[in-house]
């Protein structure tokens, strides 16, 4: 299988810039501006007080990039609009029509129909469903209609405005300290479900300066839904959840987005101490150790196999796979890419990347039967997988540890902000040393994953890990 090439690397992260919502709300505001008035016949004298009355939008650009807007709080986003349409009586029709237009253009037809099927290889009719997933999207993505559509038309009118009139700077100001506050409220008081941070590092047990287990596998089913797991047939991966200890309540970290899943699992912190708060990485490499630098202190060798993304935060320990293929074979390459590597590396960390269900929430919503039958495939893949590491004798004393990173919303698979289908993950563990039939009610978070692997395999814990050993899995000393 191939690797991510440099340029799929570098494709990524300039998709990113598209993707996430933070940078695309800028870049779509004035690509719009400047197509409306290119084809307008923009002159230099025209071309001066565009970016003249840009500058007195650039609170209003800063503002909606410190801001989400989450969930239920994007319907608030109407009401700065709307008392902008009061107090000005402007309504530039041609350039907001131009701009919904445009949206929905890129959005359903560039990235739900061409993006799609030239990378994984979906119909070319896609977009006779995208545009249903568009606009019940509620993550933090540009594919969130009902967050995008309402800053990228106050920016456009206030803009336009400046264009077009002379500014009353009091009223400007009145109406910019109206909306920072009213976001500032909101983000305040109504905010209220991101997951807690665990506020001491991990000292529930003490670090095992003698391994448990020769190696840990951990199997990471990108954007599995623990609902729709459930739903799937999936005997395999169930029969090791029955043979082994299940979390039932094990949370992912806010945003759910997956570079900043991965890198707080294989870290045990979160977006703030590690330094990864989007799958936009602007400055690359994580800011603590990860995983794989503690493994090295104790002369052991680990590596995440996965797609270009995690490069921008994991760096070298991570061994990419190309994304740019037909969805129906994207596991299973993946899975065979995983078996060369423990062949010849050895390793006693493997942890790998299942895209296949995440890419079919994403292209075509979690709510459709593509997405349960992409998780009954991942099944008999990982049951294929295991049965070949044990005619390899490397299952011995192997810790399996299967997960996903987030589960998926509605709309286009969409994960970050924690709505329904995201938060709680299906998460098992299984081996020798794993308790047999065990059930662990209790909230724990994805964050100790990492302690949890270093405790396994003898490690120190990473230098900022937070989460605490997941302990209640392991067999007591007596029983081992």
């Amino acid at each position: 299988m191939k690797k991510a090439s440099k340029f799929e690397k570098i494709a990524a992260r300039c998709w990113n810039l598209l993707n996430e919502g933070k940078p695309f709300t800028p870049i779509f505001v004035i690509g719009t501006m400047l197509l409306f008035h290119l084809l307008d016949g923009m002159t230099l004298e025209e071309g001066g007080k565009i970016f003249h009355s840009f500058l007195l939008t650039v609170p209003l650009f800063v503002l909606y990039y410190i801001y989400d807007y989450p969930l239920f709080l994007r319907n608030y986003l109407w009401i700065p609009y709307v008392i902008f349409l009061m107090i000005s009586s402007f309504v530039p029709t041609t350039l907001l029509l131009l701009a919904v237009s445009l949206y929905f253009f890129f959005t359903v037809f560039f990235w739900g129909t061409l993006y799609y099927h030239l990378r994984i290889g979906t119909t070319w009719l896609n977009f006779t469903r995208f545009w249903k997933l568009v606009l019940k999207n509620s993550d933090s993505t540009s594919g969130n209609a009902q967050e995008q559509l309402p800053k990228a038309l106050l920016l456009l009118s206030v803009w336009e405005y400046g264009v077009q009139h002379d500014v009353h700077t009091p009223s400007f100001i009145a109406f910019y300290v109206f909306v920072f506050v009213w976001s500032f409220i909101l983000h305040r008081y109504l905010f209220d479900w991101k997951p807690k941070v665990i506020d001491h590092y991990t000292n529930n047990v003490p670090p095992n300066e003698k391994s448990l287990s020769d190696r840990v596998i951990v199997l990471v089913v990108d954007g599995m839904r623990k609902d729709r797991f459930e739903q799937a047939n999936a005997p395999f991966l169930k029969s090791l959840r029955t043979n082994g200890t299940d979390f039932t309540q094990m949370e992912t970290v806010y945003p759910a987005r997956t570079v900043v899943c991965f890198t707080s699992m294989l870290t045990g912190t979160y977006p703030f101490e590690h330094g990864i708060r989007s799958n936009m990485v602007w400055k690359l490499g994580i800011r603590v150790e990860s995983i794989f630098d503690v493994l090295r202190k104790v002369g052991k060798k680990g590596k995440v196999l996965g797609i270009a993304h995690l490069v921008d935060s994991l760096g070298n320990d991570v061994e990419t796979v190309t994304a740019v293929m037909h969805n129906d074979v994207a596991d299973r390459n993946i899975m065979e890419r995983a078996k060369q590597l423990m062949t010849e590396q050895d390793l006693h960390l493997l942890v790998v990347q299942f895209i296949g269900t995440d890419q079919t929430g994403h292209s075509r919503g979690v709510h459709y039967d593509e997405y349960v039958q992409k998780i009954e495939e991942v099944d008999t893949l990982i049951q294929q997988f295991i049965e070949w590491l044990h005619e390899q004798g490397k299952m011995d004393n192997t810790t399996l540890i299967i997960c996903a990173d987030h589960g998926q919303a509605d709309g286009i698979g969409g994960h970050g902000h924690l709505d329904e289908g995201e938060r709680y993950v299906p998460f098992f563990m299984y081996g020798p040393m794993i308790e047999k039939g065990k059930r662990i009610d209790e909230k724990h978070s994805l964050v100790s994953l990492a302690p949890t692997i270093a405790y396994l395999l003898g490690a120190p814990y990473p230098s900022h890990s937070r989460g605490p050993v997941l302990v209640e899995a392991l067999k007591k000393e007596g029983e081992r």
